[in-house]
């Protein structure tokens, strides 16, 4: 156990028993944004709803063992090599609660930032995705369709006005039975995009305008989601209805 000047132990040093458990949202979102201090409409508010926003449920303890006596002074330089390290969404947010509860608000604004450029890095690789999804669309190039799709039997693809196609083999099977009636390139206009996400799902939604040669617009509402599979964003579902704008 760590001592202080005055040999007393250092409250740091404790080991305490971190339970994640969300049985009481709202109070966590409440006492979090009360500790931070952010306005509502800050990504912080945002996530942390987002995070508690699911149905309840309850992790086993956590120990989480805080050292707060070794933790360097506030103008001390951060360690920079390198290593490539790979923080897990949810990981920070546990850290970043253990840090407010502890009232370590330098190192709570440290694990923000970290969650912030985390987030950035998602919705910019989710939007990447999405625009290689279309690109393919766009050439009627199979291969690189292939490419994109998680190879699982739960696959879905619903193309407009026909029912839900599943598994992987069977959703590129129609993909080049839609194809077949179409002249390419397409022209392809998407419209109102939005992209959510949370650890290793996230989905895109739109709204898609199609034309081919003779043809005029065709408009669908589309959502597309997607799976981070070993660093990788692979979609696997593709849901596009018509609609009349």
């Amino acid at each position: 156990m760590a001592l202080n000047g005055a040999g007393q132990p250092c409250p740091s040093s404790v080991s305490i028993p971190f339970y994640l458990n969300i049985q009481n949202p709202t109070l966590t979102l409440v006492t979090i944004l009360g500790f931070v201090k952010n306005p509502p409409e800050s990504w912080l508010y945002m996530d942390l709803a987002l995070a508690t926003s699911t149905e309840p449920f309850a992790q086993p303890a956590r120990l989480l063992s805080l050292r707060a006596c070794q933790v360097r002074s506030e103008d001390s330089e951060e360690v920079s090599s390198g290593e490539s390290i790979v923080l897990d969404q949810q990981t920070l947010m546990r850290e970043l609660q253990v840090a407010i509860e502890e009232e370590n608000y330098t190192q709570a604004a440290k694990i923000r930032d970290r969650l912030k450029v985390l987030q950035e890095d998602s919705k910019a690789s989710v939007l990447a995705t999405n625009a290689r999804f279309y690109n393919a669309f766009r050439k009627g190039d199979l291969a690189a369709m292939q490419s994109l799709w998680e190879k699982s039997d739960n696959v879905c693809c619903v193309h407009p006005g026909a029912s839900g196609v599943l598994g992987y083999d069977d959703v590129m099977e129609s993909w080049e039975l839609v194809w077949m009636n179409y002249d390419f390139p397409l022209d392809i206009e998407l419209k109102n995009i939005r992209v959510h996400f949370r650890g290793d799902l996230g989905y895109v939604t739109c709204v898609e305008f199609v034309r081919t040669k003779g043809r005029s617009w065709g408009a669908q509402f589309v959502t597309n989601v997607f799976e981070k599979i070993d660093g990788r964003w692979f979609i696997s579902i593709h849901h596009a209805s018509p609609v009349d704008l």
